[in-house]
């Protein structure tokens, strides 16, 4: 009698994101914990297996972004979701029953200790208020600078090229910031 092992079951949904060209994969697996990798062709996804491999195998696939138990992926115009989901979901839950590597090299990001209390603010602001709404959309945003007045960030995932991002960063992330931090005048998006 074969049985089933439930601990080491892989289950995974989609999950519409605000960017109607993009779809969140969400897993009850940790991909890339407290991390993100984002990839806008095959050429950027040479030392990412999944990545690589969405990448060759549909060519459909516009865009893999990779963060903590979930796969966002950008699709071509012409491309119906209601007939790619459930492709790209018995792939992707194939990739990881078969253990292969998501990622196979990271390069550690930077601590920066001699941030200004200016910024260490905005980025506490930025990991409270902001992170955990923008990854449940499929996405993520990373703080890059603060200079007179300006705070420029990165948008990655499904908040790359999404209509509503810009509406999202001006009125809600702009309008937050400056209320709680009267130094911070704008906040712009780094064209990453």
């Amino acid at each position: 009698m074969e049985t089933t092992d439930l601990k080491n079951m892989i289950t995974i949904y989609s999950e519409a994101t605000p960017n109607p060209e993009t779809m969140k994969f969400v897993l009850n697996r940790l991909l890339l914990p407290n991390d993100t990798a984002d990839f806008t062709d095959a050429a950027s996804a040479f030392d990412a297996p999944l990545a690589a491999d969405l990448f060759n195998t549909f060519d459909y696939v516009r865009g893999v972004f990779l963060m903590n138990n979930f796969v966002t992926i950008t699709k071509a115009e012409g491309a119906d979701w209601y007939d790619i989901i459930p492709t790209l979901k018995e792939f992707i839950k194939k990739h990881v029953e078969d253990d292969k590597p998501i990622i196979n090299v990271r390069v550690e990001g930077i601590d920066h200790d001699d941030d200004t209390e200016i910024v260490k603010k905005i980025k506490e602001l930025l990991d409270t208020h902001v992170k955990p709404a923008v990854e449940m959309d499929g996405g993520a945003i990373t703080f890059k600078s603060f200079e007179h007045g300006t705070v420029t960030v990165s948008l990655k995932g499904s908040c790359s090229g999404c209509p509503s991002s810009t509406v999202t960063l001006k009125a809600g992330i702009e309008g937050l910031l400056k209320r709680m931090i009267p130094e911070v005048s704008e906040v712009i998006a780094d064209a990453d």
